[in-house]
């Protein structure tokens, strides 16, 4: 199993990206779209999800439950990432900034949180970073 990671930009926190997608989506099944198509489609749709940055960390999840084709009025090709409605919030993960998507083995995503922790707040980014640096993340 595959799974993408990426910033969202614009949140400062969890709740945003939930606000957002419920206004553009309601209750169904949300989507990003992006410039660059996955090579590795079929490794991402074998129950791969789209990992959140969310202010310099890994903070949600969203199941990646398909990949089709969208153009612009440019007439460019891109993906647009279907994602599953539920939202899951992780175990916070420090991350720099970086453009565009990035694949994230499975080995090194951030656990689950469990459902009696949803709301959780971040670590503060310092903490998480020297957490990180010393192998406790």
């Amino acid at each position: 199993m595959l799974h993408l990671i990426k910033l969202c930009v614009g949140a400062e926190g969890v709740e945003d990206l939930l606000t957002w997608q419920r206004a553009r989506f309601g209750a169904g099944t949300a989507e990003h779209v992006t410039r660059m198509w996955p090579k590795r489609g079929d490794e991402i749709l074998a129950g791969g999800s789209l990992y959140w940055v969310i202010k310099g960390a890994v903070l949600a999840r969203q199941r990646i439950v398909g990949l089709e084709e969208r153009r612009g009025a440019d007439g460019i090709r891109r993906c647009a990432l279907q994602l599953a409605p539920e939202v899951i919030r992780t175990g916070a993960q420090p991350r720099r900034p970086f453009q565009g998507w990035r694949y994230l083995a499975a080995a090194d995503a951030p656990r689950d949180l469990p459902d009696a922790r949803p709301h959780d707040d971040p670590l503060p980014r310092e903490l998480l970073t020297a957490l990180a640096e010393m192998g406790l993340r």
